[in-house]
């Protein structure tokens, strides 16, 4: 599969080779957790829980031309009788990158590919809640290019305290709170 093509440009403008190519080539659960730590009683309270989601994504480069993206998800319910479920998931895909400008990179990795990942993830908390016996909860889309201008505005402050350096951009950057 490493040998095929990522992508197939098919419109006859020169070598398929040349031109920045990007596959996912596979998606999968890294790790997932679910807790349902007080029941039977938590099906009897009335009170509405505050749910919190927390994500984070991670880029670990597995070679020269493929990435692995983690989109890390932590939901809680709670209300004031206690915790009602937790849902802890590392969600992956493996990304093949080919003929990459660097300045391509942070955005594909940290925006486009977390974006084609979520879908599945959400999936996975929905029926993931739904299995612990509450109605399936549907996560809010996340807007990944905002959470990475955020980072990328975040970090040129911090820059712009500390004396300049030879590094340039966001591109060594591999981690979206």
């Amino acid at each position: 599969m490493a040998d095929q093509d990522l992508i197939n440009s098919g419109n006859g403008s020169g070598d398929a080779n040349t031109g920045p190519q990007a596959a996912t080539l596979a998606q999968y659960i890294k790790d997932l957790s679910i807790e349902n730590p007080n029941s039977p009683q938590v099906y009897q309270w009335q009170e509405q829980p505050r749910v919190d989601v927390q994500f984070n994504i991670n880029v670990e480069k597995a070679s020269d031309e493929l990435h692995e993206v983690i989109i890390k998800l932590e939901v809680s319910a709670r209300s004031d009788s206690g915790v009602q479920f937790l849902v802890d998931l590392s969600y992956a895909g493996l990304f093949g990158l080919r003929n990459f400008p660097e300045e391509a990179m942070g955005p594909f990795l940290l925006v486009e590919a977390p974006r084609l990942l979520f879908p599945f993830a959400r999936q996975i908390v929905a029926e993931a809640t739904q299995n612990t016996g509450f109605p399936p909860l549907l996560l809010d889309g996340i807007d990944f290019g905002a959470a990475y201008l955020a980072q990328l505005q975040a970090q040129q402050g911090v820059e712009g305290d500390a004396p300049p350096s030879d590094e340039s951009g966001p591109a060594d950057e591999n981690s979206v709170n």
